[in-house]
């Protein structure tokens, strides 16, 4: 089993399947990891809106939030590398993405706001309720087995994402040299096709997410891996938000 999330691979199980017939207490379950998800959750979520609170009101720089999203990259890496880091590294990173996104969100909520007027306040509130509704929908998909994760499926998905995240990366890159794409970024029907393909491709993997967290309870891995398991569901919970913004924000312009 493989995900095109960077923190599920194969490589985390390596070994694991020698410690069947471990106590319960001592093993990864489904139960444990949901847990510690919804945990993780509420540390996004309080340091989400106290970082909209403070940059809304001026007393917060944006080079805090652009700290916290490096520090939370950073912390990202370690937690890959050294799995059995991650009930200490999982919360911080938790921590460090709500302030990223709390201070983005509010940026781009104040900036439609400015140049519509209210007619575009709670788009932030908006993005939250897709993210919510798309999860949940992706987990009753992959519940009711109405969508199955076999080999094909999990192929199809990684090699698209992995094409996504390379032309995020040359982007970057091309951007350094003042060289942009506007009909990608831009508020174009191509634009807002994009970000909608990248919306669902996000979605996606929570299938693959789902069921690495199936598979880690199924070969009892051991207890930290829970935070791990939530860790990596954090990741694409943070991609879908931020493509969802991403997206709605273009939606807005495209009204011009």
């Amino acid at each position: 089993m493989a995900s095109s999330n960077p923190a599920f691979s194969q490589d985390v199980f390596a070994g694991y399947d020698q410690v069947y017939g471990a106590p319960r207490s001592m093993t990864t379950t489904v139960q444990g990891t949901m847990s510690k998800t919804f945990l993780l959750l509420a540390i996004l979520s309080g340091t989400a809106l106290w970082t909209w609170n403070a940059v809304g009101s001026g007393q917060m720089p944006i080079g805090v939030v652009v700290g916290a999203a490096l520090a939370g990259f950073v912390t990202s890496l370690v937690t890959i590398f050294k799995p059995s880091f991650a009930p200490w590294t999982a919360p911080v990173y938790a921590a460090m993405e709500g302030v990223f996104l709390g201070g983005i969100s509010q940026l781009i909520e104040a900036g439609l706001r400015a140049k519509y007027g209210n007619a575009y306040q709670g788009v932030a509130l908006q993005a939250v309720s897709l993210t919510v509704g798309t999860t949940l929908v992706m987990l009753f998909l992959y519940a009711s087995g109405m969508v199955k994760v076999t080999e094909k499926l999990r192929s199809g998905i990684m090699m698209a994402t992995g094409a996504v995240c390379l032309f995020y990366l040359v982007s970057m890159l091309l951007r350094m040299f003042g060289v942009t794409m506007p009909m990608i970024w831009s508020a174009t029907p191509i634009g807002i096709g994009f970000s909608l393909f990248v919306v669902g491709l996000a979605a996606f993997n929570l299938l693959l997410d789902f069921d690495f967290i199936e598979e880690a309870a199924r070969r009892e891995a051991p207890k930290y891996m829970e935070w791990y398991g939530a860790f990596g569901l954090m990741v694409t919970l943070v991609w879908l938000y931020l493509e969802i913004l991403r997206l709605l924000a273009k939606l807005a312009n495209s009204r011009d």
